[in-house]
C-alpha cells in the first residue's frame, strides 16, 4: 500500500476524496481574502431652496368699546360751580351728590345713546317756585343743541311731561343761549316751562313754573350762542336825485 505524503497531490480515481476538502479551502481563502463590493454611494443631498419668511401678521385692531350708562356720581365741584346760587332773588339750592339719588345714566335714559356719555351730575332746585336744574357733564365730543332733537320727547317724559310728543318743542333763544323750550301740558302745572340744551362738555334740563326764573337760570349758565343770520342781499344803490328827476321837456 502506498502511503502519501504531506502535500502529495490526490491520487485520481473515480471520486477523488480529496477534492471536497480542496474546494472548501479555495471558498474560504475566497472569502477571505476578496474585497465586499463597495455600498452604493447616495447622491449628495440637493440644498433645499432658502425658505422665504412669512411676514408677521397684522395684528387686528381691539374696537374701542362702546360707553355704557354711568350709575355712579363722583363729586364734580367745577360742574356745580356753574350754577347760580339765586335767579331773579330767589335762593337756589345746590345739595352735595349724597343728598339726592341720581346719577348721570338715570338722567342718561332720556337721551339714548348720548346719555351713555354722561359722566357727571349736579342737581339744583328752588322749592317755591318750584324748580329744578339737571347739569351734566358730557365725555368724548363736544354737545351740540341741535343734537338734542331726537331726544326731546323722551327728556320732557322724564320730568313730567304726559306723553312722548315732539312737535310742541321750539328753538329759541335766551339770553345769549339757543334752547329747546316747551310749554306746558296737561299733565303739568300751570305755566310750567322746559328747558333743554348743550354748552359743549354740558348738558341741562330745567323745569320750573316761573319763566322769569327760569329764563334768569338758563342766561347764568354756559350756552351755544344762536347761529348768526346771515347778511341781509344788497340790492341796487338807490338813485340820486339828480338821477330820479325828471327831464325837463
Amino acid at each position: 500500500m502506498t502511503t502519501l505524503r504531506p502535500g502529495a497531490p490526490c491520487a485520481l480515481g473515480p471520486v477523488p476524496r480529496c477534492l471536497p476538502v480542496a474546494v472548501a479551502a479555495l471558498l474560504a481563502l475566497a472569502a477571505c481574502t476578496s474585497t465586499p463590493p463597495p455600498e452604493p454611494t447616495s447622491p449628495p443631498p440637493t440644498a433645499s431652496p432658502t425658505a422665504t419668511p412669512s411676514p408677521p401678521l397684522t395684528p387686528r385692531p381691539t374696537p374701542t368699546a362702546a360707553p355704557t350708562p354711568r350709575f355712579t356720581n363722583e363729586p364734580d365741584p367745577e360742574l356745580a360751580a356753574l350754577i347760580p346760587t339765586e335767579a331773579n332773588g330767589v335762593p337756589i339750592t345746590i345739595p352735595p351728590i349724597d343728598a339726592f339719588g341720581l346719577t348721570p345714566g338715570d338722567v342718561g335714559t332720556a337721551f339714548g345713546e348720548l346719555g351713555n356719555r354722561f359722566a357727571s351730575l349736579a342737581v339744583a332746585f328752588i322749592g317755591q317756585p318750584r324748580t329744578t336744574l339737571y347739569a351734566l357733564r358730557v365725555d368724548g365730543a363736544p354737545v351740540t343743541t341741535a343734537e338734542l332733537d331726537p331726544h326731546l320727547a323722551t327728556a320732557g317724559r322724564y320730568v313730567g311731561i304726559a306723553g312722548l310728543h315732539r312737535e310742541p318743542w321750539q328753538q329759541a333763544t335766551v339770553g345769549a343761549n339757543l334752547v329747546w323750550v316747551r310749554p306746558e301740558d296737561n299733565a303739568t302745572a300751570a305755566g310750567t316751562m322746559i328747558y333743554t340744551w348743550a354748552a359743549g362738555e354740558y348738558l341741562f334740563l330745567l323745569i320750573g313754573v316761573d319763566d322769569a326764573i327760569n329764563q334768569a337760570i338758563v342766561a347764568a349758565l354756559p350756552g351755544e350762542p344762536p347761529p348768526t343770520p346771515p347778511p341781509a342781499p344788497s340790492g341796487p344803490a338807490p338813485a340820486s336825485p339828480a338821477q330820479s328827476a325828471s327831464p325837463t321837456p
